[in-house]
């Protein structure tokens, strides 16, 4: 059993840096696949870990070459998931065939895409971790930053010992990471997260916190919410009112003064994911035939604000 002894961030944005940069702070052996110009300044001044608990700068590899993934152990895909699909393609080639790879993404579809691409193992992670890019090197940390682990097909004996591994590298890395074998209902708890609030704090610019302080707000995250369970439901995901209640309030507390990964995107321009978060609803209530208005409202406002900034 190889011990992930060489660990790589393919996609290092807020996340990507966040739990790269908590494994080489505890010493492990970790490169950040980035743009050029976020490689370079990394290279030059190290990534600057602006946490809740502490604020230091570590000393990482960092490089903009997916080449190096030919000596990969693990790598944490933390690219954006509109670009899971090619850059799968574009890595399938190179990788030994023991390298795993651990999806930090959002949403439900990125491991079932990547999985029917490449022979590799692949896991999914779901990730609870409010972060941003303060400039080129500097990850500001908001809260929380803990895993879970597990496999969307039955979990065997390898697959159990392959994620302990992983989970004692997180945690030795003071991240806490456990396993669970009930993996897809937890990917869709974080998936309704997302989807209740990704869209509002982009279309609004606006934190969590102040988001929720707003009565109008929360009456449409719970329409949102009844939508998407309804969806999740049609999937075979049966999650309770109680339990998404429950995981939706758990974000304006924890999270509070974090904006969504989404209003990052569009502040600076980029592409977003919304395709894959409420728009995936949307797509799945169409195959379903019945109707989610409140998250097709959602999505066509950031189709709209993606097209003015792209």
């Amino acid at each position: 059993m190889t011990k992930y002894q060489k660990i790589y961030v393919l996609g290092a944005g807020a996340v990507g840096c966040f739990f790269g940069g908590m494994l080489a702070r505890a010493g492990l052996d970790v490169t950040l696949i980035a743009r050029p110009e976020r490689a370079r300044a990394i290279n030059e001044s190290g990534l600057e870990l602006d946490c809740k608990t502490f604020h230091e700068v570590v000393h990482i590899k960092a490089s903009s070459d997916i080449a190096l993934l030919a000596g990969a152990d693990l790598i944490l895909l933390s690219v954006k998931s509109p670009d899971t699909e090619s850059v799968i393609r574009s890595i399938s080639t190179i990788l030994p065939s023991h390298s795993v790879i651990l999806s930090l993404q959002n949403g439900v579809a990125n491991v079932p895409m990547a999985k029917n691409l490449i022979p590799n193992a692949v896991y999914p992670a779901v990730v609870y971790v409010a972060a941003g890019m303060n400039g080129p090197r500097t990850m500001k940390h908001h809260g929380r930053g803990e895993l879970l682990l597990g496999s969307i097909d039955a979990m065997t004996d390898r697959d159990s010992k392959i994620l302990t591994v992983i989970g004692q590298l997180f945690d030795g890395a003071g991240i806490p990471c456990a396993i669970t074998q009930d993996i897809k209902k937890q990917m869709w708890l974080k998936f309704l997260v997302n989807c209740s609030y990704n869209a509002i704090s982009a279309i609004g610019h606006i934190s969590y916190g102040e988001m929720v302080s707003v009565q109008a707000v929360r009456d449409l995250i719970d329409q949102i919410t009844k939508e998407f369970l309804m969806i999740a439901s049609m999937e075979g995901v049966n999650i309770s009112q109680h339990e998404a209640k429950e995981a939706n309030e758990l974000i304006a507390v924890t999270m509070a003064t974090q904006f969504s990964s989404t209003a990052q995107d569009l502040a600076r321009g980029k592409k977003t994911e919304i395709e894959f978060l409420n728009g995936y609803i949307v797509e799945l209530a169409k195959l379903h035939g019945i109707d989610a208005p409140a998250n097709l409202s959602v999505y066509a406002m950031v189709k709209m604000l993606e097209g003015r900034v792209l």
